[in-house]
């Protein structure tokens, strides 16, 4: 993809670069309860780390017309049979759609629609998905090294984390007998 300067930030292939590029971490202690496995969960270690986000804010958030550009980065590992993933969210502004792509590994989009049917759509290095508007998504690496993806998305669309938090998704990605299967989420 070689280098793209985007004003003072830069994509070197690999990374974002540049004094306005905002860097998370999300451990396994910050995530824990998206698992259905909590018992597997308490066997790995609070602090290790699920996923990183890189991402380019150029306009402040609420701008309307504004784009937002991120890469996610998923390490591989399971909790019990369920694949190292992202928290996931609908957007706060439900009318708004976002682009993911995938860079390097392997991986699944989980999406799930209002009336929660919930499906997959494989992710490898130059696969593009378009999530339409009022669909939850969420990304799980389902394989052996990094998955990195990237994201643009309008800068107004905000983020309703807590409904996933409260409902989550009606069904999890698992590895069974070596393929990633997607099942019924497990009743708590």
């Amino acid at each position: 993809m070689g280098n793209i300067l985007l004003a003072e930030t830069r994509y070197d292939g690999r990374h974002l670069t540049g004094t306005d590029v905002e860097r998370s971490v999300k451990t396994l202690k910050d995530i824990r309860s998206i698992f259905s496995d909590s018992e597997a969960g308490r066997k790995l270690p609070d602090e290790q780390v699920i996923y990183e986000v890189e991402s380019y804010l150029p306009v402040p958030s609420g701008t309307l017309g504004g784009l937002f550009f991120g890469i996610t980065f998923i390490h591989p590992g399971r909790v019990g049979d369920e694949y190292f993933m992202t928290r996931g969210h609908f957007h706060q502004i439900q009318d708004r759609a976002e682009y993911y792509w995938c860079i390097a590994g392997e991986g699944a989009l989980l999406l799930m629609d209002q009336q929660r049917n919930t499906w997959t759509e494989k992710m490898y290095p130059g696969s593009l998905h378009y999530i339409p508007a009022g669909v939850a998504h969420r990304t799980a690496n389902t394989g052996s090294g990094v998955l990195s993806f990237g994201a643009c998305w309008p800068a107004d669309a905000g983020y309703d984390y807590e409904r996933i938090d409260r409902e989550g998704f009606s069904k999890i990605l698992v590895r069974k007998e070596g393929i990633p299967t997607l099942i019924d989420r497990p009743t708590r």
